[in-house]
Parts: C-alpha cells; structure tokens; sequence
C-alpha cells in the first residue's frame, strides 16, 4: 500500500512511552505548501553544514541555515553561530505554528536535503541550551516537498517508531523525548526531489 496517496492522519503520540510527539497532520493546504516550498528554496540563505564531530571538522552536503531573534548567538555541533535575522515569510509561519502547539519559539533551522541520498543520523537534540528549567524541550518540525521515512529508536530497548513526514505535515516533540530516544531521517535512492525541514526551537541563552 502507498501510504502517500492518504493524508496522515493526527495522533495526540505517536511514541509507546518516555517522551511525547504528536503529529498534527498537514497544517497547510496543497496549494500553500507548494507556495513555501517553491519561495524557501530560492530565497533562504542555504549554505552548507559545518559541524565538528570526535574533534574533527565536516562540511555537510545537506544545507542549512539558522533564523532567530537578533544578535542571538548559540552553539550547535561543537560550532559557535549567529542567528540570522528572521526572513518575513519564515517569521510569518514560525507566528502560525506557535498559536497550534501552545508554544513559543526564538529560533528555526532550516534544512534542505536535495535527494533522498542526503540525510541525518541517529540523534538527539539534547543541547544544554534547548533544555528549559523545567527539563523539558519542545521542537515543532514542518516538512515541504518529497516524502521521507523518519524514525525514532528508544536509547535503552532499541525499539523504532517510522513515521512517513509528507509535503506540509507538522510534528511536536515535546517533554522527556530528547532524553530517551533518538532520530535519523532515511536514505532512498529512489526520491530525486527535494525536501524542505524547518525545526522551530527555543533556546535559552542563559545555558
């Protein structure tokens, strides 16, 4: 069955335990969704990732690029970088999903994977400064263009969780999630089309 051809449908968690992600469904229509995708690929400042891992330094064939409140400052993968000021379109969006998810958010970065070849790996967004002081993180991801399998793995048992993110679907991850369990988005050589990530988060700059 191709589970593209039906729209996700919404689910309060979609985790069996320690952590919290619900998925809102397509939070936009057919028609907008396309309007963002086409803008956010001209007109974001995409550049290469550049990121230190085992105190090596990588450039990434994905693109990125950081948006958030002015002169905000932050580290990401072991790197130091300065927010740029917020595109009015990408403000506009960030305004619309914090009135859904009961949340604010002083930051986004943007992903583009160009092809189904360009992914990311396990991980946790687990950085000191996404941590509020009520140990909980909250992360809103909206997805533009080709469908990509997502997936979490538990940290301890090891379970997955797959998730197919379509053009316009939204997911929250909230509470304990960070904590216990990691993401990877998937390859596929068979998807030539890009997609778009853009993950609103609050970072507190007195972590």
């Amino acid at each position: 069955m191709n589970l593209e051809l039906f729209s996700p449908e919404e689910r309060t968690n979609v985790l069996p335990c320690d952590g919290e992600v619900q998925d809102y469904g397509l939070i936009l229509s057919a028609s907008d969704s396309d309007k963002y995708l086409r803008y956010f690929l001209h007109h974001l400042a995409w550049q290469p990732d550049e990121v230190i891992l085992h105190g090596q330094y990588y450039q990434t064939e994905r693109k990125v690029v950081w948006y958030g409140d002015e002169n905000y400052q932050y580290h990401y993968s072991g790197m130091q970088k300065q927010a740029q000021q917020w595109n009015p379109a990408l403000f506009r969006l960030k305004q619309h999903i914090e009135k859904l998810v009961g949340h604010s958010f002083n930051s986004c970065l943007a992903n583009l994977y160009e092809n189904g070849m360009q992914a990311v790996g396990w991980h946790s967004d687990d950085e000191p400064a996404l941590i509020a002081p009520d140990q909980q993180v909250v992360i809103a991801s909206l997805s533009f263009g080709a469908s990509r399998k997502f997936c979490f793995q538990h940290k301890s048992s090891q379970a997955k969780v797959p998730m197919l993110l379509q053009h316009g679907q939204l997911i929250v991850m909230r509470g304990q999630t960070q904590r216990y369990w990691k993401h990877a988005l998937m390859k596929s050589v068979k998807i030539t089309e890009p997609r778009i990530n853009l993950t609103f988060r609050y970072f507190y700059q007195n972590q």
